[in-house]
Parts: C-alpha cells; structure tokens; sequence
C-alpha cells in the first residue's frame, strides 16, 4: 500500500512537473514578438491565434481578417502573429508588404509549406523552393502568355454550348439553381479540355468520374486539415516522421490520367494546343530559357497537372458564383454588364471571342470588384530565407519565419474601399485605381512568386459570365443562406449552404 501511494504521488509530481514546464515554454514561446518590439495579438494555447480556423469555426482568411483589422485599428503598421507555436510576421503597412512580395523578393523566395520529395505529386509550383522553384517557373512561365491564351480560347469555347444546355434545363425546372454546381461542372470541362484533352462531359452528368475527382480533391477532414497544419509549422519534426499529405485515391487518379494521356499521344502521334501537349513537349525535349535546360520527369507533369486542375476549376467557379450572386443582388449592375456585353458581340458577329472578350471593360470591372470583395485565395504567405531587417524599423525578420498576407483583409479595409460591403464595380475604372496603392488589390497575390495561371483563370471565367448572362437574367433565390458567411473547413472561399438563383430567358 505504501508503494502503491508513494508511486501514485510521483506520478502526480511528475504530470505537474511537466505541465508546469510545458506552460512555461508556452509562455515563453508566446513572447517571441514582444522581445522583439513587434505588437502582437494574444495567441492561445496551444494552437496560437488559429483556434477558431481549428475548431472548424471559420475558415482561417477570416481569421487573418480580423487579425488584420485589429491591428490596424491598433494603428500598427506591421504585428506578430502564432500559428500553433511557430511566429509568423504579419504585416499591414502596403510598402512593407510590396517590399516582402516584390522589392526584396531574394529574402522571401520560398513559401512556408511542407514538403516530402518522395511522395509523387508534391513537384509542383506551389510547393518547390529555391532553385528548383525557379527552374519550374521559367519553364512553364511560357505556358500562360496571352499568344498561349488565345490559341487555347476555342477549346474553351467548346464548353460553352453545353453550359446554355445546362442552364437551360435548370432554368426549366423551375427549381433553385445551385449555381456553384454548374459553374463547377463548367469548369471542370474546361480543365478536362485544356488540361488532358479529355471529354469530361460534366455538365451532364454530375457523377462524371472527373467532377467527382474535383469534389473529393477539396473535401478536407479536420484530421487532415490538422494534420497540413502540423506538418507546415513543425517541418523539421514532420520531416522526421515522413509525414505525407498526399491522399492515395488522389495520386492514383491523377497519375493514370496523365500516363494515359502521353501513352495515347505518343503512340498515336496526337498532338493538341492544349496544356498537356506544352507539358509532353518539355518532358520530351530540353524547353529553352534561363533554367536548367533539363526535361521534364513524369512527376513533374503529373505535378502540374494536378496543381492546374485544382487551381484552375476551383477558384474559377468560385469566382463566378460570387460574380452571379453579387448581380444577381445588384440588378442595375447586370443590366449595365448585359448591355456592354450584346454591344461588343453585335461588332463580333455575335460571336463570343478572345478578341471581343478582351473589349468588355465593365466585365473586367465586375470580375475584379468580385475578386476583391470574395478573393477565393483570402490570405498569401512566404518564409524568410535570410535575415531580413524591415526598412525605417529597428527590428530584423529572422531566416525562417514565415510571413502572412492577409488578402482578404486588405480587400475590405475602408482607407482602400469606402464601404468595403458594398459591391461596386467603379473602383475598377482606370482613374479609381490610380488613386490606390498598387498593392490594395491582390487577388492573385504579387511579386515573381504570384499565380502564374491568372490569365487563365480570368479567361474562363469571363467566358462564363458572357454565356450566361448574355442569355439569362438572374436573381437570388431564397434558399441562398444570408448574409453571406463562409465554409469553414472549406480550402477557398466558399459560401456556407451554397448560392441559390433563379435564372430567366432573356
């Protein structure tokens, strides 16, 4: 018995012990940013100042919103943030974040994400660093010129009769239009197309393997979600663990879609303006430029391959339904955009164009306003890759902390955008935006390090925006959950409970 109870008492002193260590290195760690005169948010153990994105109560760019405001109602022009135990730099001040971006680049070239070589799929823009990433990028920055745009714009364009097939049926239903779920199969087609040279045929039918392989691909759990998390702020530690992030059912889909596709195109001596085929062509041959000069593996394209279609069917659709649902509210607005719209296609031969979409200025107005107001990418980051010491500040970035942007807080800040709710396309004309800093508008993040495929995504996402409203008048229905909130667990913006319209011939 007194063994028993003497060993229960050193359990006991052992479990304070180590609370008591573990509550002092919390403390400490907590401290990073005030040692260094740096203001800082409160973080809260042990997730730091992401419980709430966590928890899976909000998506962690709101998050970053309110991070951002509340500094900057503090009258900070930079603060210090935790994401678990690991500081991240948070800055407010534009020129400090152009700096970070764009001018001192050098210092910021990597992203703070994790890594592991091995696992297939992992190769890809987002994720590669130092000279690797810059072999990547100057190899496929040739890829997404306007000359490439324009000679992929008709395989685009082959999309577009099936998506009037769609709208028609669902506008005759008579029943709420999921309008993300269209858009979605649309540019899911579109991608297929582009990306692979394939037939999704996901407008019509939903259950199409592609479209399906684009819902599971954004389907987080919270364990994997978590688990993303840990990995990214304890590299060194996943690392040793080997931790992948990479799902089986996702590297098996991709990795046959892309051996299919070359076996086909090689064997039959197929070729295509496509993405795909510029992706075949540097595997094949040594692509010209300031790089390495080496071929691409089949990692590297299947690596591509995915980020592009992720990228590009996600945040494209997304684009689009926040687009519909913000004209959909504001009928005058789509009035004005229909008119500019029948306009320039009556100089077209009706006929939905490169050339034309190009001309429609107010559809630019419309999509930036959109991007600005519901940025599917509401926060960008980098990792400092050596000391960094902040202009006309006495403080230095140390190597290897992260640095966090956050988009969608700059988006809504009212020194930028008066009335920052509201939705209003003029401060889009060319005088309203010589009036703002240049880096109050980051949709696609800024710098060497910004999304390469922008103009893709732009493209489609006009062209959607052409087809329908051109044919179609919208308006909300109410089973669209308002105000607006978004999807928590969701990797992009996302409207919680879906937008839900009503669509009518014109």
């Amino acid at each position: 018995m007194f063994v028993s109870n003497s060993l229960l008492g050193d359990l006991i002193a052992l479990f304070v012990t180590l609370g008591v260590l573990l509550t002092f290195y919390f403390k400490w760690t907590y401290q990073y940013w005030t040692r260094r005169n740096v203001p800082q948010i409160d973080p809260h153990i042990p997730f730091g100042n992401i419980s709430e994105s966590i928890k899976g109560r909000e998506i962690v760019g709101v998050t970053f919103k309110k991070i951002y405001q509340q500094l900057k109602s503090q009258g900070c022009r930079h603060g210090g943030i935790y994401i678990f135990t690991q500081p991240s730099y948070f800055p407010i001040d534009l020129d400090y974040i152009r700096n970070i971006l764009t001018k001192d680049f050098q210092y910021f070239v990597d992203r703070p994400f994790y890594v592991n070589e091995k696992d297939p799929l992992q190769a890809h823009l987002l994720n590669l660093s130092g000279t690797r990433w810059r072999n990547m990028r100057s190899k496929l920055t040739p890829t997404f010129t306007s000359g490439k745009m324009k000679l992929m714009f008709h395989i685009m364009a082959e999309s577009q009769s099936d998506l009037l097939k769609r709208m028609d049926k669902e506008a005759e239903s008579l029943e709420p239009i999921n309008i993300k779920e269209v858009l979605a199969c649309f540019t899911t087609n579109i991608i297929g197309s582009c990306a692979f040279g394939l037939d999704c045929k996901a407008l019509e039918d939903e259950n199409s393997p592609f479209r399906q392989f684009g819902k599971k691909l954004f389907k987080i759990s919270v364990l994997h979600r978590l688990k993303r998390t840990f990995a990214a702020t304890f590299p060194d530690f996943a690392k040793f663990l080997r931790m992948s992030n990479s799902r089986k059912e996702i590297v098996k889909f991709i990795m046959d879609m892309v051996e299919g596709t070359i076996e086909y195109r090689e064997k039959n001596n197929y070729s295509r303006n496509d993405f795909m085929q510029l992706l075949i062509d540097m595997k094949n041959n040594k692509p010209k430029g300031d790089h390495d000069g080496k071929p691409l593996t089949l990692d590297e394209v299947a690596s591509q391959a995915i980020v592009f279609f992720a990228a590009g069917f996600e945040t494209s659709s997304t684009l689009m339904t926040f687009a519909f649902y913000e004209l959909a509210k504001n009928p005058h607005i789509q009035d004005k955009l229909r008119e500019e719209i029948n306009l320039i296609l009556a100089e077209h031969n009706n006929e939905i164009s490169y050339d034309a979409i190009q001309e429609m200025k107010y559809l630019s107005q419309v999509i930036d306003e959109t991007l600005r107001l519901h940025p599917p990418a509401a926060q960008t980051s980098r990792k400092c890759i050596k000391d960094y010491k902040i202009p006309d500040q006495d403080i230095t970035i140390e190597k290897g902390t992260s640095v966090t942007v956050s988009i969608l807080g700059i988006h809504h800040d009212p020194d930028y955008y008066p009335d920052p709710e509201k939705f209003d396309p003029e401060r889009f004309t060319e005088e309203n935006k010589s009036l703002r800093h240049n880096y109050a508008f980051l949709p696609f993040g800024e710098g060497p390090r910004n999304c390469i495929g922008m103009r893709f995504g732009l493209l489609q996402s006009k062209m959607g925006l052409v087809s329908l409203i051109k044919n179609y008048k919208f308006t909300v229905n109410e089973k669209t959950k308002e105000p607006i909130t978004y999807q928590p667990a969701h990797v992009v913006l996302a409207a919680q409970g879906e937008i839900w319209l009503n669509a009518q011939k014109v």
